[in-house]
């Protein structure tokens, strides 16, 4: 699945509160005034972050086309790739963080496989070359944007973060975050695809 996003625009942060801490919307664009999906919105605070009860993600495989296109996991977390279609697919990535490979018959899944380090992980299909997910692993909180371009993060504390927004098409963009429940602010950003 191919994105076509050529700058990344309008980081708008708003705020809802509620008694047990704020909630962020971090909206992500297209620069064009279309909602980015699939960007990683992470929120990084000095104090470090508690940590989460570790998760298995799947992939599915499905009109050979990954699903989702971006998976955010925790370091220590387990990945399964099932395939859903009638065809043959064989996973694999050569990232340092992460390499395997494996051959995956149609309605068959692979083995968990757990990822130790932070970094992103690209996978592929080595039968269909267009296709292609990404895994975001990371310690940070990290929400993924859906169709309306909004990532949200619950219950958020008053406090200093570094707000980071990647996208696999797109030049990275961080910016300092000080934040208040009760609190609204603008964040502009522009990202371009990267050369």
């Amino acid at each position: 699945m191919r994105r076509a996003y050529q700058t990344l625009a309008g980081l708008v942060l708003g705020l809802a509160a509620n008694a047990y801490g704020g909630t962020l919307v971090v909206h992500v664009d297209d620069g064009h005034g279309h909602p980015a999906d699939s960007a990683v919105v992470t929120l990084e605070s000095p104090g470090g972050d508690a940590a989460a009860a570790a998760a298995t993600h799947t992939i599915d495989q499905r009109d050979e086309t990954f699903i989702p296109y971006v998976e955010v996991m925790r370091p220590g977390e387990q990945v399964v790739f099932r395939n859903s279609d009638n065809t043959r697919h064989q996973v694999y990535s050569f990232s340092e963080l992460k390499r395997f490979e494996y051959v995956l018959r149609p309605g068959t899944s692979s083995p968990p496989l757990t990822i130790d380090g932070s970094g992103i992980i690209a996978v592929g299909c080595n039968i269909h070359d267009e296709m292609i997910t990404y895994l975001f692993v990371t310690s940070a909180p990290a929400r993924v944007t859906g169709k309306d371009g909004n990532a949200r993060f619950e219950g958020l504390a008053s406090g200093s973060y570094q707000l980071r927004v990647w996208h696999p098409q797109l030049s990275p963009a961080t910016r300092a975050l000080g934040w208040k429940r009760s609190s609204r602010r603008e964040v502009p950003t522009r990202r371009s695809r990267p050369t």
